[in-house]
Order: structure tokens, then sequence, then C-alpha cells
């Protein structure tokens, strides 16, 4: 099976030859945010998970208690199913998901679309994780992860892409998570995360399931 770097890297590879001045752009402002800093604000291991109630498709509300009552909790935040390198890394979650559960965790996933939108495009419809709503990314920002989007990326949604994020997210057309992953374990203490302001590059199930090991 091939990891989820390769797969990224491909998709970076294949949007450098269809549209180089586009990836030229967006590698100078990653380039431009990491300067910043962006993301360093991300809860650090060994502290305590804030805690959330979001609405799963349905509308459900759930909270991080319940999960965590059930054993670790592996919490992704991730930009929306209309993003091509989320859809990548949820499809390799899925991949890993048994293993995940073989060490009793829970994979949940967040992101700002709204309970009705979240779960109908990109295959993501068929994953057997939970799918949370963030629409205006308050939870991100407790995690220290919101990011308020350049205009740069902004302008290529809505004119490549023809995406109205204030529409996909109800309301909220600007802030998205930084890609993030935390493992938590049954205490909701930070035992491991991944945070990169690159929307590109996202953590490795491997690594995430190696993290997993050393909680049992």
């Amino acid at each position: 099976m091939k990891t989820l770097k390769t797969q990224t890297d491909a998709k970076i590879a294949a949007g450098r030859q269809a549209n180089p001045d586009f990836m030229k752009g967006v590698d100078d402002i990653i380039e431009q945010a990491k300067a910043f800093q962006q993301g360093s604000d991300a809860i650090k291991v060994g502290n305590k998970a804030p805690g959330f109630q979001l609405p799963d498709p349905e509308g459900k509300m759930t909270s991080l208690d319940v999960f965590l009552t059930k054993g670790p909790v592996v919490l992704t935040f991730y930009r929306g199913s209309w993003c091509p390198y989320c859809n990548l890394q949820l499809r390799a979650l899925q991949a890993r998901l048994k293993d995940i559960h073989a060490l009793g965790a829970t994979l949940v996933a967040i992101s700002p679309q709204v309970p009705d939108g979240s779960m109908n495009r990109d295959e993501i419809s068929e994953m057997d994780f939970d799918v949370l709503s963030d629409q205006d990314a308050k939870v991100a920002s407790k995690y220290g992860i919101a990011w308020e989007v350049p205009e740069f990326l902004l302008e290529h949604m809505r004119t490549d892409r023809n995406l109205n994020l204030e529409e996909i997210n109800n309301g909220n057309g600007s802030v998205l998570p930084i890609p993030a992953t935390f493992v938590l374990d049954r205490d909701g203490v930070v035992t491991w995360r991944f945070v990169d302001v690159d929307y590109r590059i996202r953590s490795e199930p491997e690594d995430i399931i190696d993290a997993l090991q050393k909680l049992s």
C-alpha cells in the first residue's frame, strides 16, 4: 500500500505540472505562514484537550467526553470534503481504522462544513468514523489551529474551484483549520500531535498507530 506521503507528493507534483503559477503562490503563502509561526499556538503534548460539543451529519450533538468514555481518541481536523488532500488523508485513515479500533481508540474527524454537507462527497459518506461540524471554527480556535485563509487562496477557491465557503460552512467564509491530528489518552491529555500549516502535508496513519501502541 502506498504511504499517505507518497499520495500527497504525487498530488502536489501533478498540481505543479498543471498549474505552476498557483502552486508557486501556495509555496510563498506557506513560507510566510511558517515565518509568522502559524500553528505555533496549537495545544501541546501534555496539555488537556479542550472539550467540545458539535453536531454529527444528522445534526445530533455529541461531545468529546462521550468519546473519551470509550478510550483514547484520535482527533483530526480537516478543511472539508472539497479538499483533495483531506480526502486522501481520510481514505488513508479509513484503511487503518481496524487497527485504530483494535487499540481501543475512536477516530473523530472535524471540519467547518455544515452537517448536511459534511458527508456527501468524495467518498466521505463511506467512512466508518465520526465526522463532526465546527462551522464557526470555534473548536479549531480552542485547539490553536484556526487559520484566516489568505485572499490568494480564497480567490482560487471562488474562481478556479467554484467553491462558496460561506455556503459550505454556513456563514464562515474565511477561517479554516490548519490540518492537524491529536492523539488523546482516555483522560483527554494530548500524547501525540501533528500540526503543519502546509495543508498539503498530513500525518501518516502509521505514526498515529505507533502513538496509540505506546498508550496501550
